[in-house]
């Protein structure tokens, strides 16, 4: 009876960890980024893996990306680094404003996606989920730059909407990228999300 009852406690303890783990690494629960914990790279806050849409990821990794709908692209012809806190560790809150700030990558193209607390697209009308190289002009410096926040930033700069978008997330999208990207995604030099300010209580 001892004995079977120990059977029963490791089959259930099996059953619990195999779960929990499964959940974690397609991303169902907060805690900690579960495609670094599935093999992948982290630059500077951005997360990505070489594996992401190619034979070669594992099921947990496969899991992650069609939860989150990426719809993902070999790494030849698209990286993804996706980060869900600002340049500071706080994660990324609607009742906040941002500005993200960047060298243009190597590649042939890039856009930048706001994805809400349940990783589709804010539901908010505002028609401005996203930045991309088309838009958003490098300034002086070499660097580009979009304001993040629930309302537009009113000096007709780059803007991505967070209205309704609660704790959300960014990813970034090197499209046909250099093939020393490709050999080394941590090569990005990776965009700064810088919090400007957040609703007094809200952050």
């Amino acid at each position: 009876m001892v004995r079977l009852a120990g059977y029963a406690a490791g089959l259930l303890l099996a059953l619990a960890l195999g779960a929990g783990s499964a959940l974690w690494l397609s991303g169902w629960l907060p805690m900690g980024s579960p495609v670094v914990a599935a093999g992948g790279i982290s630059v500077n806050g951005w997360v990505t893996h070489r594996a992401i849409g190619s034979e070669a990821a594992n099921p947990w990794l496969r899991a992650y990306v069609a939860r989150r709908g990426l719809l993902a692209l070999n790494r030849s012809e698209a990286i993804y680094y996706t980060r869900y806190d600002d340049s500071d560790g706080a994660p990324l809150n609607a009742a906040c404003a941002y500005v993200v700030e960047g060298q243009p990558p190597e590649g042939g193209w890039w856009s930048l996606t706001l994805y809400a607390a349940d990783d589709y697209l804010a539901v908010n009308g505002d028609n401005a989920h996203s930045v991309n190289a088309d838009g958003v002009s490098a300034g002086n410096d070499g660097q580009w730059r979009a304001t993040v926040q629930a309302e537009p930033p009113g000096d007709g700069s780059a803007w991505i909407s967070s209205r309704n978008a609660g704790r959300y997330s960014l990813t970034f999208r090197v499209y046909q990228p250099s093939p020393a990207l490709q050999d080394d995604p941590s090569r990005l030099a990776p965009p700064r999300v810088i919090r400007l300010g957040c609703r007094e209580g809200d952050a």
